[in-house]
């Protein structure tokens, strides 16, 4: 199979998708949530991830390979926490597949999305609130 044009490479897409959403420092979205702001925090990262390192206190676990079922309405996974007239704040570990899945839900039809830039691991290295999951998560470490 001939490949047409330049191939483009994961973190090529992630920096293009950054130039095309808002780029929100930790310290951003901590003023953000504490303005009491209605702003919606997903955390698309997957069950071991949450379990192992917690996650932003209140935020709405949706994994990146359900997301775009997960907020579109005419899909069967439909989820209701997802309305197009809300504010999203997407974030990840490090950005990379916040930045793709905060491009995708504007494309979409969801204007008021965002990503945390730094990622989970820049909320913490901020030293900010972190919710323990371990007693929700669904995903059970095995020795």
């Amino acid at each position: 199979m001939e490949q047409s044009g330049p191939v483009k490479k994961a973190w090529d897409m992630v920096e293009e998708a950054k130039r095309e959403i808002e780029n929100l420092s930790a310290q951003q979205l901590h003023d953000e949530l504490a303005a009491g702001d209605d702003t919606v925090v997903v955390d698309i990262r997957d069950n071991r991830e949450l379990y192992l390192k917690g996650k932003i206190p209140g935020a709405l676990s949706a994994p990146r390979g359900m997301l775009e079922f997960w907020v579109d309405p005419q899909s069967e996974y439909y989820r209701e926490a997802f309305e197009p007239d809300r504010r999203y704040v997407l974030y990840c570990a490090g950005g990379g597949r916040s930045a793709l899945a905060a491009k995708t839900m504007k494309e979409m039809g969801y204007p008021d999305v965002a990503h945390l830039e730094p990622g989970f691991g820049g909320w913490e290295a901020a030293g900010f609130e972190i919710e323990d999951t371990k007693a929700s998560s669904k995903w059970v470490p095995r020795s």
